[in-house]
């Protein structure tokens, strides 16, 4: 325990021999020390996980990030450490705040950008699932623009098919009544469009000769309708619209396996919102108390330097630094009082000098 201390006091940044005098202090600066050393080394994870997950898939993916997370980690640590131990306990709290102020400024920033990749992390069910659902509604969009395009592209050919398809229709029913009233000729049914008399008469052969004409056509229109769908399917294909099809699930898994961090981090802000564009309560504020726990676990070192009060360690550290000014100060008084004395002695023996040689000269 007595190294762990020393360690966590290292930590705190504090004078160790003065400490050493005060042991009330003794487990204050060891909280505030392990609160900085585990800040750090929490962003090194954070860092190294981020960095990793940014990189996945590199051959050194492994190293660099283990390497970044070393560096930021112990870049935190010491920032935090320094910060911590510059406050000054015996200045007024307004003073100390400022003090701080850069610190709690650059904590929310690293926050903010430490927790979103292990927000992806947490999240990484739901936000395969929501990049599923992205991915579809992208190539379904995608399709409905080619398709779009290609009707604008043979917007006339297209309207001929269908202008083709709507006679036949028109004359399959045409047709299909002919073919009735023929029976009704033939047969004798009286009907307002027969004549009642049994037998293949004269109005019988007419009626079938018409009903073959229409026949003739229907069979025409075919043609012309098998012809104009085969040009627009050779269109299709030409521009490439049969080759577009929704994917399977596998192949989604595949491309989800794939999605960068870009995809990824704008489907983590998409589950905050229903299909609707209202808000979803229970990812919005989980993720928002994600990020905000973070962020204070940032600011901790510093927050918690500001809430402890004024003890005999800071009482003693600043006499110990008030008693250094004032010696240094003192060594500089009397360095001066020195130089003076020196100048005047110089001066002193070049006025004797002077008088010597005009009494010599006047001599």
């Amino acid at each position: 325990m007595r190294k762990i201390n020393h360690f966590f006091w290292f930590c705190s940044g504090v004078h160790v021999p003065t400490l050493l005098k005060t042991p009330s202090e003794h487990n204050k600066y060891a909280g505030i020390g392990a609160t900085i050393f585990f800040t750090g080394l929490f962003a090194a994870i954070a860092g190294s996980y981020a960095l990793y997950f940014v990189f996945s898939g590199s051959t050194y993916a492994l190293l660099a990030s283990i390497s970044f997370g070393l560096i930021w980690g112990t870049a935190i640590f010491n920032m935090d450490r320094y910060i911590v131990s510059t406050i000054n306990k015996m200045s007024t709290p307004f003073k100390q705040f400022l003090q701080a102020a850069p610190r709690l400024v650059l904590a929310i920033l690293i926050g903010i950008v430490i927790s979103r990749p292990l927000e992806l992390k947490i999240f990484d069910k739901e936000i395969r699932e929501q990049l599923k659902i992205n991915y579809l509604n992208g190539q379904k969009q995608r399709i409905d623009q080619l398709n779009g395009s290609f009707d604008r592209k043979y917007n006339s050919d297209i309207v001929k098919l269908e202008g083709l398809k709507s006679e036949l229709d028109s004359l399959s029913k045409t047709i299909k009544h002919d073919r009735q009233s023929l029976n009704f000729e033939i047969f004798g049914s009286k009907t307002a469009e027969t004549s009642g008399m049994m037998g293949y008469g004269p109005y019988a052969k007419r009626k079938e000769e018409a009903l073959k004409e229409r026949e003739r056509r229907e069979e025409d229109l075919r043609s012309q309708i098998s012809v104009q769908e085969r040009f627009i399917k050779e269109r299709r294909q030409i521009d490439g619209l049969l080759d577009e099809k929704l994917m399977t699930s596998k192949e989604l898994d595949s491309i989800v396996k794939l999605a960068g961090f870009a995809d990824r981090n704008e489907a983590l802000g998409q589950l905050k919102y229903s299909d609707a564009g209202k808000t979803n309560a229970s990812n919005y504020w989980a993720i928002t108390f994600i990020g905000l726990l973070f962020i204070f676990f940032e600011c901790l070192p510093v927050l918690v330097k500001l809430m402890s009060g004024k003890g005999p360690y800071d009482a003693l550290i600043n006499d110990e630094e008030f008693l250094v000014i004032y010696r240094s100060e003192q060594d500089k008084t009397t360095e001066v009082t020195v130089l003076d004395q020196v100048q005047s002695a110089k001066v002193s023996a070049g006025i004797k000098k002077i008088r010597s040689e005009l009494e010599g000269i006047t001599g």
